[in-house]
């Protein structure tokens, strides 16, 4: 049998094998040195806060207020500070008023009360109010003049438009839709500055009920088209009225002094057999004849007799109705879905769920399938973390929009303690449901986004931070007030639509 070879020779290294071998060591080493300072760093970074920045009132003068309640600019002014954007110091402010004669000046101040973009004669915030008179300012941009014509800058103090215009003004109730006027004429921008349509028109108007979904044009011979927000024409200026009645298809126009449907290509869809179109419905148009509503298909065939009071569709073929008073709902059939017993019936598309309210304002909650899923008197819809909240029993709970009790904890998972109701009167506890404060107030909040809660006692108010300590304590009378909030020791003003703080 034979046997190998027997190596005899003097050993030697492979040194190729033996750098590898360090390379992959020193990599190694390097690896973990980095992960461990990754860690480490992770450890000491603390989440970047975003500060907000509010109005206060105080001794009759205003002045600027931070989320953390520390007084950022003292109370100085005689108007309130506009405070355009709330995550921008970024100050309006109005001074030397002289009521007398009607005069004041304005300025643009940071945080530090240093007045800014100091080339312009005038800079304004660009106001607007929604249907319940709530004024705001469009966040991204400002109206300012140069040279004695208006442009646009952006909230940065930069220029985003030419100053060409005689005056800049809101589309009301509409954001990012700036109306600009030249010449007698309007034209229409975004807030970026970008021009959507030019100034050759006598009047722009929303088109869309609750949402923006184009504009009526109104030119110089008092004609009416639609453009989409882009401002691409969908129906040319050739008549006496566009109604502003939202569909993708048809329009509702005045002709002749006759209101009709038309489709995209002025086709004339719907002419004869009722007074009034009030909606542009999925199945066809709700109408009303002698007062009283009905559903025609786009065929003309009467789908719904007009017998109701009121017929609004509020989801696909799915219709509120009012009889004898009261609502319920009805689908393109007639088939009752909802007893006509409510105030008021809506639909949250976004949450999926029908709302029916009665006369004590309690509202009876249902699913898709019309099925009573909760009673109580309804709080809150969030529906973009996906939560109400419905006073059950004079206690306040919280659900998804599949009708599942949600914790509290499960809704506010960064606040670290929490309202708790027992024996009559209310506490707060941590997230392991451990007492932080005792069962004595008479009505509290939950902790807010800047860290602070209400705290009712005896009919007065007050405030606690996020970890229980008291801010203030309860104060205030506010039984006047629609709301109850704090900032610090600053609570919420009476007049919601100026949304400021004060310490009365």
């Amino acid at each position: 049998m034979s046997r190998g070879k027997r190596y005899s020779g003097e050993a030697k290294l492979n040194y190729k094998k033996v750098l590898a071998v360090t390379i992959a060591i020193i990599v190694f080493i390097l690896a973990i040195i980095m992960i461990k300072k990754v860690i480490t760093k992770a450890k000491d970074t603390k989440p970047i806060e975003i500060t907000n920045y509010f109005a206060f009132y105080k001794d009759e003068k205003w002045g600027v207020l931070n989320s953390n309640g520390e007084t950022v600019i003292e109370p100085m002014y005689q108007e309130m500070p506009i405070i355009i954007d709330k995550s921008k110091d970024v100050f309006l402010c109005t001074y030397d008023i002289d009521e007398e004669n009607g005069t004041y000046k304005t300025k643009v101040v940071n945080k530090n009360n240093e007045e800014i973009w100091q080339d312009y004669e005038k800079i304004q915030g660009l106001e607007n109010f929604d249907e319940s008179e709530n004024v705001w300012y469009e966040e991204n941009c400002l109206k300012a003049l140069k040279n004695g014509k208006w442009g646009l800058i952006s909230i940065d103090g930069k220029e985003i438009s030419e100053f060409i215009y005689d005056d800049i003004q809101t589309l009301k109730g509409v954001k990012n839709s700036i109306i600009v006027q030249k010449d007698g004429m309007f034209g229409l921008l975004n807030s970026k500055g970008n021009k959507i349509l030019d100034t050759t028109f006598s009047q722009i108007q929303k088109y869309g009920e609750e949402e923006n979904f184009g504009f009526i044009t109104i030119n110089q011979e008092n004609k009416y088209g639609l453009v989409n927000l882009s401002g691409d024409k969908i129906l040319e200026n050739n008549y006496e009225k566009i109604e502003n009645i939202y569909n993708e298809k048809y329009f509702a126009v005045v002709e002749n002094g006759k209101q009709i449907l038309v489709d995209k290509q002025a086709n004339k869809i719907l002419e004869e057999n009722f007074d009034e179109i009030k909606q542009i419905a999925s199945s066809g148009i709700i109408f009303t004849k002698n007062n009283l509503y009905g559903l025609m298909n786009y065929s003309g065939e009467t789908l719904i007799e007009p017998n109701y009071e009121v017929l609004k569709e509020i989801n696909t073929d799915i219709f509120s109705a009012k009889k004898d008073g009261k609502i319920g709902v009805i689908d393109k059939e007639q088939n009752a879905k909802v007893a006509f017993s409510y105030k008021e019936i809506s639909y949250n598309k976004k949450a999926g769920i029908y709302i029916a309210e009665n006369e004590e304002y309690v509202s009876s909650i249902l699913n898709s399938n019309f099925e009573i899923k909760l009673i109580g008197i309804l709080s809150e819809i969030n529906v973009d973390n996906g939560y109400m909240k419905i006073k059950i029993d004079d206690t306040y709970k919280y659900y998804n929009f599949k009708f599942q009790e949600k914790d509290i904890k499960e809704i506010f998972p960064n606040n670290k303690i929490y309202a708790s109701y027992q024996d009559s009167k209310y506490g707060f506890i941590d997230s392991k449901g451990n007492k932080v404060i005792d069962y004595i107030y008479d009505e509290v909040t939950e902790v807010n986004e800047y860290g602070f809660a209400a705290i009712k006692k005896d009919g007065l108010w007050g405030a606690i931070d996020k970890q229980g300590s008291i801010i203030i304590e309860p104060t205030y009378n506010l039984n006047d007030y629609l709301k109850i909030d704090f900032i610090g020791k600053w609570h919420l003003g009476l007049d919601l639509n100026m949304n400021y703080y004060c310490d009365k």
